[in-house]
This record gives C-alpha cells, structure tokens and sequence, in this order.
C-alpha cells in the first residue's frame, strides 16, 4: 500500500492523508491534497535497508511538505 502523509508543522511524516493501492493514485491524491511543487525519489541505503520506498513532495523553494510511502517484502532467492 502507497501511503499519503502530510507535514503537520513538527514531523514530515505527520498527517496520514490517505491510502493507495498504486503508486498513479497516491501522486494523484498528493497534488491535490498536498499542492506539492515537485516530488524526488529517494535511493537512500537506510530506506533500501528498511525495505521502503519514499517518495518526497516539496515546495518550489524545497521544503518538505510531506512523502509518500511503501513498505516492501523481501524477495527471497
């Protein structure tokens, strides 16, 4: 699941806005409920080591305004 949090004025990952099943719908729910300027994909270790997927939502100026998030299984060989 794609999950929407919005900043609520102490932590980036505040306010759950909402639930997606696809990372299309999640973008789409962010703009509108967000009204973010630009988004960035992170490929950060810790987040790879934690199995998530993080999807920044900034301002124009670069504040963060909040991200989208999706936990992932490991794959098994």
């Amino acid at each position: 699941m794609w999950k929407v949090y919005k900043w609520n004025g102490h932590y980036i990952k505040g306010d759950l806005v909402s639930e997606h099943s696809s990372e299309a719908a999640a973008l789409k729910a962010a703009k509108k409920k967000i009204k973010h300027a630009r988004t960035d994909r992170s490929s950060l270790p810790s987040f790879k080591a934690r199995n998530e997927i993080v999807i920044w939502l900034d301002a124009l100026n670069g504040t963060p305004m909040g991200m989208i998030v999706k936990k992932t299984r490991k794959k098994t060989k």
